[in-house]
């Protein structure tokens, strides 16, 4: 068994420090700004289950875009209204755990650590990774055996990732949302054929929007305004400036004055983009020689990905999670340890823009060298 050798102090009230949990965990969770219960979110958060005839389930609902022309006139509607195309999806859900144990009650009274309160900041941080690591590699449809800089995952004495319940649920990007840019045009993605000359430009940026527009991915309104995210690695957001037109798009763009949280953090936003970095976005750099990207495996890529609307379905049914504390070995030792019950999946559903075929509904990968 794992020991912490950190301090130990009166115990806090219950309430209070669960409170401070949740801060923590809030303020380390990358994707906090983008989650909320509604449908114009990045992450769609299900915190309650839904009845249905199969038992209570966690699900999100996809509403297309109505097909028809309309009622001309005084034409009679009876018979002729257009019924609503929806895909409910469900998000599997399982149970995750970890805690952490001092060594004993001698150094407890040597540390000048409070062990509570190391215990709750460093488990709600290791919940935000944990999360915000599972929730891109669903968005990029890489399997939960990897980590995100693509080395294959070591889980140690611990469980592996690709037992949870929903693991199975992730699926490879679709090919109506699979792209790649070879460093002039958009082409369609496969990973086999990225060489080191696949570098992101402004060009890039601009098509890949018309072209999310075009397939139907859902923007978000933020203050009456079309939106998407575009989430890149920061090696690809510094190539990007090294590029000339990026550069000049960048100091002639408008002032971003909107208040809404999407913007907390952003890099830059331009033509209704919010690029944002983070160094947990998919790439090979961990991957074996042979196994990242490239004909022969040995090109360092990465997937960014361009987000809208219910890019992402989140059950969260604990909430602040749950937390315990305890004692072990004669009560010489203190454990604390934290429970979360959630679910992840990357919505799909039948496009007609794309002849009808399943399609991610709110995400578009885009691969690059790295």
């Amino acid at each position: 068994m794992a020991y912490t050798p950190l301090g130990s102090q009166q115990p806090q009230q219950q309430r209070a420090w669960v409170r401070e949990s949740i801060r923590v965990f809030r303020e380390n969770f990358f994707f906090n700004k983008f989650t909320g219960k509604g449908d114009n979110s990045i992450v769609q958060m299900v915190t309650e289950l839904k009845r249905t005839e199969k038992g209570d389930r966690a699900m999100i609902g996809l509403v297309q875009e109505m097909r028809g022309s309309g009622i001309v006139g005084d034409n009679d509607i009876a018979g002729r209204r257009e019924a609503l195309e929806s895909d409910w999806i469900e998000i599997h859900t399982d149970q995750l755990r970890n805690g952490v144990t001092s060594k004993g009650r001698v150094d407890d009274q040597r540390s000048v650590f409070d062990f509570r309160a190391e215990a709750r900041d460093k488990l709600a941080y290791w919940r935000a990774k944990t999360i915000e690591d599972l929730m891109i590699l669903t968005a990029s449809g890489i399997g939960y055996q990897y980590n995100t800089d693509g080395s294959v995952r070591a889980t140690g004495a611990q469980d592996d990732p690709q037992s949870l319940e929903f693991a199975a649920d992730v699926t490879a990007p679709s090919g109506g949302r699979h792209l790649a840019f070879n460093g002039s045009d958009l082409v369609a993605g496969d990973t086999t054929a990225i060489t080191s000359g696949y570098v992101p430009k402004y060009g890039m940026i601009v098509d890949a929007m018309a072209e999310a527009r075009t397939r139907g991915i859902k923007p978000l309104i933020v203050g009456g305004k079309e939106h998407m995210v575009y989430l890149c690695h920061p090696k690809t957001f510094a190539r990007l400036k090294k590029d000339a037109d990026f550069r000049e798009a960048v100091v002639g763009g408008g002032v971003r004055g909107e208040q809404n949280p999407i913007f907390t953090g952003a890099t830059v936003t331009m033509d209704g983009l919010i690029i944002h970095t983070n160094t947990r976005v998919f790439n090979t750099a961990g991957a074996a020689s042979g196994s990242k990207w490239g004909a022969s495996g040995t090109v360092d890529g990465t997937r960014s990905l361009l987000l809208g609307c219910q890019a992402i379905g989140y059950a969260d049914l604990w909430g602040s999670a749950q937390w315990y504390e305890g004692k072990e070995d004669d009560d010489a030792k203190n454990v604390i340890s934290i429970a979360m019950y959630f679910g992840l999946v990357k919505p799909r559903f039948t496009s007609r823009r794309d002849a009808d075929t399943v399609q991610d509904f709110g995400v578009m990968a885009l691969d690059l060298a790295l």
